[in-house]
Order: C-alpha cells, then sequence, then structure tokens
C-alpha cells in the first residue's frame, strides 16, 4: 500500500525514462536538494511527455510506480522552476492527460459583471 503523503512534487526537469528508483533518488538529492525519504513523493515524466514515474518512500523501502498513456501525452509545466507543488486534485487529472493547470482559471484584474 503506497503511504500517505505529505507532498507531491512534480519535477519538471524531464528524466530518462530507463532510471530506477536509485537513480531518481539520487536525482531528488543531488538536483533538488532534498531527501527521497522525506515523506513526500516525486513525480517525474520523460523527454516526450509520455511516460510518467512517481517515486515516494513509505517507511521501509521505496515506491517506484510508472504510468503510460495509450494516447495522447502529459501535460507538463514548461516553467523556469524545478519542481511544482501539486495538489491531490491536480495529480488525479495529469495523470489521466488532462490539461491539471487549467482546472481553476483565475479572473483577469479588470473583470467587470
Amino acid at each position: 500500500m503506497i503511504p500517505a503523503l505529505t507532498s507531491l512534487h512534480l519535477v519538471v526537469t524531464p528524466i530518462d525514462g530507463r532510471l530506477g528508483a536509485d537513480g531518481l533518488s539520487h536525482f531528488v538529492q543531488h538536483m533538488l536538494g532534498a531527501s527521497p525519504c522525506d515523506g513526500s513523493a516525486y513525480l517525474f515524466c520523460n523527454k516526450r511527455r509520455s511516460r510518467l514515474k512517481l517515486l515516494c518512500w513509505d517507511g521501509t523501502g521505496v515506491w517506484l510506480a510508472q504510468r503510460r498513456l495509450h494516447r495522447g501525452i502529459f501535460v507538463w509545466p514548461r516553467s523556469g522552476a524545478t519542481q511544482v507543488m501539486l495538489t491531490a486534485a491536480q495529480f488525479s487529472w495529469l495523470i489521466t492527460g488532462v490539461d491539471w493547470q487549467r482546472l481553476r482559471a483565475e479572473l483577469p484584474n479588470n473583470w467587470r459583471v
């Protein structure tokens, strides 16, 4: 059973899809400056945005889950940030291939009804 997570970090930088738990843990430690055993989950995507990998620690070992869409690609941020925090709702939409960044559109500052 996957544990309850303290937070979910989407890692913006694409990774080599061949990386396993050790390679992704190394990435978290050296590129993000975080511990892969801190109770957070880390979500990675390959360059083509066709596969996701989720890395999380449950207190006794590491979980590594992979997801692939049969059609389409995952919507991935192209910001300058190295990681983005996701809510549970955003994660649910992202893994289905929906544009999770558009779940809540902000009204323009000059909006009048």
